[in-house]
């Protein structure tokens, strides 16, 4: 089984995404309560543009126990996959959740403000970004402003006194 799921990761890699994808379903199908192989099932789905087939697998894989280091990227995955299918409440309590397991982790937290922006919560969406880009960004023109953009970051419909 690992070979063949390595053989799958490295057929991913190559950009052999259909054969990548054709193995791991088969694998999926053989060792149906191994996380990591439904983990990258849903991963293969992703890259297919096929998102409707990944959301059972990413389910499947973390609910069947997925381990610490693959579980923020099946987090994010299954956020994300619920947003582009216009599911922005579900997208929501699953980045929720990863972020409360995960709360240093910063990707999650980038694509949750894109669900937050399509539910219509901007301001939120534009606060979590900015404090990601102040916390994280190593240009030396955005560090200049770090102070001054976390300080805004949760004040952005404020109008300050013009006197």
């Amino acid at each position: 089984m690992s070979t063949d799921l390595e053989k799958a990761i490295v057929l991913r890699n190559l950009g052999k995404y259909k054969d990548s994808s054709l193995l791991l379903v088969k694998l999926a199908e053989e060792y149906p309560l191994n996380p990591v192989i439904h983990y990258h099932c849903a991963w293969s789905f992703d890259v297919l543009g096929e998102e409707s087939k990944a959301v059972s697998h990413y389910e499947k894989a973390i609910e069947l126990g997925l381990p610490e280091s693959d579980l923020p990227g099946a987090i994010l995955g299954l956020g994300s996959t619920y947003r582009t299918l216009g599911e922005y409440e579900k997208s929501k309590m699953v980045f929720e959740k990863g972020i409360s397991q995960f709360p240093a982790n910063r990707a999650i937290q980038v694509f949750y403000s894109m669900t937050l922006h399509n539910l219509g919560q901007h301001s939120e969406a534009m606060e979590m970004l900015l404090k990601c880009v102040a916390e994280t960004s190593d240009d030396p023109e955005v560090l200049q402003y770090k102070k001054a953009i976390t300080f805004y970051a949760d004040k952005l419909d404020e109008i300050f006194d013009k006197d």
